[in-house]
């Protein structure tokens, strides 16, 4: 089967994915094999392949916004009939017996899976996917708008979460990719008031024709002070100007699995009344599901860019230099 994988890490400009031919998978118990319809392009894959993120294996395949459809269920599996349409994630498997684990937070597991990383993802023709982290997607999405869903909107979901925006409460976006854009359409949904600051013009057009109240400059003072804000863009030296911009009581959400390192922070000017600055971690399967249904509920639109399976390298190219507006979203194989 075609695959891309990760060659030899480094900068995208060095070409380090590289497509190939690899054996074709058999999904092992409780597995369930899938012919990939599209996998949606994450930021986390220009990590992996730049080696900011150090892959587990050599070789490894990324994608983990996997859409495809079931072509055979291991010994065990029966969860999914063969033709249906299911959503691989980020999170492949957790251990279930770690303390994590057993109080909920399986997002936190000592002994994760992740797909993509730790085993070969959606930039490939076939997949296999424990059938108990697989995703019904919602009959509302067509499958170029599902892909981004599996992580950028759930992961963008924990992230609005863990930023504890009040009801009715103003909330700052710094970033405005693939996640911000949706995560930002549930908090409009909500009634809140939405600040995005991104150095993309096109993406600040996006902002405001979603609904933003204010789009600005990536480090741009918000016009009012923000209740919550997320930090979708992997820049650490922005932590402290989102803190900053932070009202009394504020938190801030740092969404993404890789960041620059911080600047020192002034406990006075960045944290002091009671501001929070809190990380997000992958995301428990409850996340996922009730994302889903929130998603369907709205509905949410994404905003996509296809490119077709050859075009992978140039895809994660246009990510790296911001010339994507919402979420790219490679075709594989025709929906049936």
């Amino acid at each position: 089967m075609r695959v891309w994988r990760v060659g030899h890490p480094g900068p995208i400009s060095d070409g380090p994915l590289e497509a190939a031919e690899c054996p074709e998978p058999r999904p092992g118990r409780g597995q369930v094999l899938l012919r990939v319809r599209v996998c949606g392009v994450c930021r986390t894959d220009l990590h992996l392949a730049e080696g900011d993120l150090q892959p587990r294996h050599p070789g490894i395949v990324p994608g983990h916004e996997v859409v495809g459809e079931v072509l055979e269920s291991g010994p065990g599996a029966d969860r999914f009939r063969v033709g249906e349409r299911v959503g691989v994630a980020w999170l492949g498997g957790t251990c279930g017996s770690c303390r994590f684990c057993l109080r909920g937070q399986e997002n936190l597991c000592l002994s994760p899976t992740f797909t993509g990383w730790d085993r070969d993802g959606g930039y490939a023709e076939l997949i296999t996917v424990a059938e108990d982290f697989a995703y019904r997607i919602p009959e509302i999405f067509t499958d170029e708008e599902a892909a981004p869903l599996l992580c950028a909107g759930i992961i963008g979901y924990r992230a609005l979460s863990r930023a504890e925006l009040p009801i009715g409460g103003r909330l700052g976006i710094y970033g405005f990719g693939g996640s911000a854009h949706l995560a930002a359409q549930i908090a409009l949904h909500r009634g809140a008031r939405v600040y995005v600051m991104t150095r993309s013009e096109e993406a600040r057009r996006l902002a405001l024709s979603l609904g933003a109240s204010f789009a600005g400059g990536a480090a741009e003072l918000p016009p009012d002070p923000l209740d919550s804000a997320i930090l979708f863009a992997p820049v650490g030296s922005l932590v402290p100007v989102a803190l900053r911009a932070l009202d009394r009581g504020g938190t801030l959400a740092v969404a993404g699995i890789h960041l620059s390192d911080i600047p020192p922070l002034h406990y006075t000017a960045d944290l002091f009344q009671e501001r929070q600055l809190r990380s997000v971690t992958a995301n428990t399967r409850a996340d996922g599901e009730e994302f889903f249904r929130i998603a369907a509920e709205i509905p949410i639109r994404p905003t996509t860019v296809p490119y077709p399976f050859a075009a992978a390298d140039q895809a994660l190219r246009d990510l790296a230099a911001d010339r994507i507006t919402g979420a790219a979203v490679l075709s594989v194989a025709p929906a049936v």
